[in-house]
């Protein structure tokens, strides 16, 4: 069966900061994102991006905890990293902030929206440019000129999201179960029909601007994987 690809506002988006039912929806995506193994999927995605990074940049970041975890897992084989956490919403404690500073990462908060951090000048290329469960919320059309913008400031690009599919859409209206409240509840469904399938993003990615190798895949049992590198053959 196929599910066109449709993007609606997600609740979350719109609260503020401090709602408490924002503060309880991100704890449920915490949870979302244990069940769905997504630390191990994208820290194992990393590994196959860049060799030994000095500059990774995390969009959508939220509290930066997901990357926390990554980071400890990577640490040992990527000494001294600088992370830069990129959010429109101010949610990176200091605590965190320390966190990564134990493990000999240097990460820092950047309070911004995308658009007008892409639209800034090139001041040389990010080794790694990555996001999980972000990049859905956008059109078609706007994912081609945002996709643009970051081949233009990085060496790499990985993104993990949803995936547009019967299981997964099956399994958003089943995150109830779990505990989650009625923002995750509604905003789970609306991901998956925001989600991609099979090359969809390969699609959008300006590969005529450079030598990339591209992947797009399915990990676990609800995600969709898009991996691009410069400089290797498409």
């Amino acid at each position: 069966m196929n599910l066109p690809r449709s993007v609606h506002p997600e609740t979350l988006d719109h609260l503020a900061e401090c709602d408490p039912l924002a503060v309880r929806s991100r704890a449920d995506l915490r949870r979302i994102n244990r069940f769905m193994r997504t630390r191990a999927i994208m820290a194992r995605a990393m590994q196959d991006a860049v060799a030994a990074p000095r500059r990774i940049v995390e969009l959508g970041a939220g509290d930066g905890t997901l990357m926390l975890g990554i980071a400890r897992a990577l640490a040992r084989r990527w000494p001294g990293v600088h992370l830069t956490l990129l959010d429109r919403q101010d949610l990176v404690t200091q605590q965190t902030l320390d966190a990564f500073d134990a493990i000999g990462w240097q990460a820092e908060r950047c309070v911004a929206d995308v658009a007008e951090w892409l639209a800034q000048p090139v001041r040389g290329r990010h080794d790694l440019i990555l996001a999980n469960l972000f990049i859905h919320h956008f059109e078609d059309r706007q994912l081609t000129s945002m996709l643009a913008a970051i081949a233009e400031r990085t060496n790499a690009f990985f993104i993990c999201e949803p995936r547009r599919a019967l299981l997964p859409l099956a399994g958003s209206r089943l995150v109830g179960l779990i505990g989650a409240n009625a923002v995750t509840r509604e905003d789970a469904v609306l991901s998956v029909h925001a989600g991609f399938t099979g090359k969809e993003l390969s699609a959008l990615w300006p590969r005529q601007q450079h030598a990339w190798r591209l992947a797009e895949y399915p990990a676990g049992l609800f995600s969709h994987c898009f991996l691009a590198v410069r400089g290797a053959a498409p």
